[in-house]
């Protein structure tokens, strides 16, 4: 294809005035060997297009796929609908079984008796409940006596290390300042001795 032939041609094509024949045309020519320089962008361009023209046959059970998804696209709806009208229903239902069960429990329930009816006899009650109750915490204050003496024994223990460490820091106080005394007799010494 001359050079002429081609910008006319790529030129009715840009514009949107081409036929298909000279689309064919095109085509075949850019996927041939030999391309003029200049022209690899449409080189490209009409390449696509061969592949693009190309359209696969449908397999042999294409047919059954499309049937299937169409089932299975009307059992979806079915669940649809069953999320749609039913689910509501079990909500308000759900609803109302709340409210009947907070009505029956706070309407009836029963208001607290009184056990007595004497007032002597609830206080003798009482009494012996309230001494029973003093007894228990008692007994459980005996069993915590060897727990407060260990108490007491620590608390004992560390005043005693906490003495005889005071005791230990004062004699090692002693002995640091006996130790710079002796450092500096020594500097003194030597400073004498290197003088002659």
């Amino acid at each position: 294809m001359k050079t002429d032939e081609l910008n006319r041609l790529l030129e009715r094509f840009y514009k949107g005035e081409s036929t298909e024949e000279d689309e064919r045309d095109l085509i075949v020519f850019f996927n041939g060997d030999i391309i003029p320089e200049g022209y690899e962008t449409e080189k490209a361009l009409f390449s696509y297009y061969l592949t693009a023209y190309k359209v696969p046959e449908p397999s042999s059970d294409f047919e059954a796929r499309i049937l299937a998804g169409i089932n299975e696209s009307d059992k979806n709806r079915m669940v649809w609908k069953f999320r749609k009208f039913i689910l509501p229903a079990l909500g308000t239902a759900a609803a109302v079984l709340l409210l009947a069960g907070s009505y029956f429990f706070f309407v009836h329930r029963s208001a607290p008796r009184d056990t007595f009816s004497d007032p002597k006899i609830a206080y003798a009650e009482t009494m012996k409940i309230l001494m029973d109750v003093s007894s228990q915490l008692n007994h459980g204050a005996i069993a915590l006596e060897p727990v407060t003496r260990i108490n007491d024994l620590t608390t004992q223990s560390f005043a005693a290390i906490n003495k005889s460490t005071r005791i230990v820091d004062k004699n090692l106080r002693n002995l640091q300042s006996l130790q710079k005394a002796i450092e500096i007799t020594n500097e003194s010494f030597a400073k004498s001795t290197n003088k002659k």
